[in-house]
């Protein structure tokens, strides 16, 4: 069985041998998953700025605008990722403007049930990207970029989730109680 520690200590090692070395071109592969995730970030904030203007939940919103930071970060870091390594950058919609969460119809408004599931689906979508990113990298500079990027979506994911629990807005799916469980 894999050794954690050794696990994390190898990778740093490569990751500073590899400073001195000269970058392979990237593969199509982790050209795509860079294209893919930063296309994919930029519109999970355009979700969150709706969120910011449907809710009026401070809790809701300290989160919101948390989630925005991470976004912004990981947009900033791989765009500059991609323009210097010549990749051109996707096309993406624009910044939704503020608006008073008091003026928008019951009808179009979220929920912050619905904000906060939604968050949720996207986080676990872009940290899946994360993984098949660092899974697909062969070099290390990018490699060590996912595994950044999955780490930080881990620690505001266990933050999501206790607001998720606290409010009772976690979706569980049914338990299973295999025939024979005691108590059936």
């Amino acid at each position: 069985m894999p050794n954690l520690f050794e696990a994390v200590f190898n990778m740093l090692k490569i990751s500073a041998d590899a400073t001195n070395e000269p970058k392979s071109p990237l593969h199509v592969f982790e050209v795509a998953d860079c294209w893919k995730y930063l296309t994919m970030v930029e519109e999970f904030i355009r979700y969150e700025e709706i969120g910011l203007n449907t809710t009026s939940d401070d809790e809701v919103k300290e989160m919101l605008t948390d989630v925005v930071k991470l976004c912004e970060s990981h947009v900033k870091r791989v765009s500059t990722f991609m323009k210097d390594e010549g990749i051109p950058l996707p096309d993406v919609t624009s910044s939704k403007p503020k608006s008073d969460p008091n003026g928008v119809p019951l009808g179009v408004k979220l929920t912050d049930d619905e904000i906060t599931n939604g968050v949720a689906f996207k986080l676990v979508t872009c940290s899946q990207v994360c993984a098949a990113g660092q899974a697909n990298a062969v070099r290390n500079d990018i490699g060590k970029m996912w595994i950044e990027f999955f780490l930080e979506w881990t620690v505001f994911g266990a933050t999501l989730k206790t607001l998720m629990q606290k409010r009772g807005w976690l979706k569980v799916p049914p338990y299973y109680n295999p025939p024979g469980f005691p108590g059936k």
